[in-house]
């Protein structure tokens, strides 16, 4: 990642068309008034976050289940008695479109405070079909109506809905709920949870093939709570990313690699659980484009793409340097954005991030402090 001093950044139509020493930019590109200039003398500038996996999308209030954790109960405990991610259903399932909407809408706003302009939304709190449509028509309207750009995933295959055996809503998934998704043109991507005692890997594996069918590009929650084989099918069916890989191998990764997969490591869900992080110096040792995301969902109950890189330089041992690009340039592959998204060269979206301190490093270095300052949408100031 290059950093340039003394910097300059010329921006129209929501592109950036020029970046550089500051003389050079502004003599070529000179502002017509002040309104058309922002003067960010002694702050950092950066791209805005893109946070390439979370669960924003939900109702309810799970904030009994972290006090739960810290007693000892696991993750499968909690949901074995009924909460967890079956508890947030029944919540979703009992709110209205526009509760929904309100909830992603704030959820969104707090985002932004904190720098993030781009971020994926999944479904998955519905495991029904009129639910997750629900769910995914929601995440569309707030994608029309808030500045952050949202991408839509439909995870149908999150959980087995109460009162169904695997196999039965396995067949429920494929043969309704995601022609019916396919047929109403409003998600772009398909995520399975491919984890011991929910979804096996064979049947992640005709998830993800029935949702390529049908236009929605692979995606797969892998080796979160045990090592099962979810990374290696997600390079096997060509999946844009596999995310989470607490418990992947040497041999995962240079699956990974050689597959193209983009590794998105969630270091908050690492946190709240008390697990180990990933690995992600074997996969920056592989050349693996490491991404990382916050996983903000009622579990791991944290927007801020700042927290993340954080715990990516303290648990993880990555650089600020690479936490930063993980959460631009290689969070940005990891939602198959066109190329330039997540930085500020020339022909870029003019996604814009200003800190209120002089270096990128400060993102990480003042953890539990928000250093955004002022943030810009296609060269629209949309905070700040």
């Amino acid at each position: 990642m290059e950093f340039v001093h003394n910097a300059a950044v010329a921006v129209a139509d929501g592109e950036v068309v020029a970046v550089g020493d500051t003389d050079a930019v502004t003599s070529e590109h000179p502002p017509s008034s002040a309104d058309e200039s922002y003067d960010a003398a002694g702050q950092a500038v950066v791209p805005g976050f893109v946070d390439p996996h979370t669960h924003a999308l939900f109702a309810g209030d799970r904030s009994d289940e972290f006090e739960a954790k810290l007693r000892g109960q696991t993750y499968q405990e909690i949901l074995a008695e009924g909460g967890g991610i079956l508890r947030t259903v029944e919540a979703v399932r009992q709110a209205d479109e526009d509760t929904l909407l309100a909830n992603l809408m704030s959820h969104l706003d707090v985002m932004l405070e904190h720098g993030t302009t781009t971020v994926e939304v999944k479904s998955g709190y519905g495991l029904d079909t009129e639910t997750e449509l629900r769910m995914l028509r929601v995440i569309g309207r707030a994608d029309e109506q808030h500045p952050v750009d949202v991408i839509p995933t439909f995870m149908g295959a999150h959980a087995v809905p109460q009162g169904m055996d695997t196999r039965e809503y396995v067949e429920e998934v494929c043969e309704e709920q995601i022609p019916a998704v396919a047929d109403q043109g409003i998600a772009t991507f398909c995520d399975v949870f491919c984890e011991e005692g929910v979804f096996s890997v064979e049947q992640s594996r005709r998830i993800l093939k029935v949702g390529r069918d049908h236009g929605l590009t692979p995606k797969v929650h892998a080796e979160e709570l045990a090592h099962i084989g979810g990374t290696e099918l997600a390079a096997q069916i060509g999946a844009t990313s596999a995310d989470h890989l607490l418990y992947s191998t040497e041999d995962d990764v240079d699956a990974l690699v050689e597959a193209g997969v983009v590794p998105v490591l969630l270091p908050g869900t690492a946190f709240g659980l008390g697990e180990e992080y990933a690995d992600a110096q074997l996969m920056l040792e592989r050349g693996a484009p490491v991404a990382i995301a916050t996983d903000f969902n009622p579990n791991c109950h944290s927007h801020s793409m700042g927290f993340a890189q954080s715990l990516a330089c303290v648990g993880m041992g990555m650089t600020p340097a690479e936490a930063l690009r993980a959460s631009t340039t290689n969070a940005a592959a990891a939602l198959d954005l066109p190329a330039r998204h997540g930085t500020l060269r020339e022909g870029a979206p003019a996604d814009i991030t200003i800190l209120d301190a002089p270096y990128s490093r400060h993102v990480p270095y003042q953890y539990g402090t928000n250093v955004v300052e002022t943030v810009f949408k296609a060269g629209e100031r949309v905070h700040g």
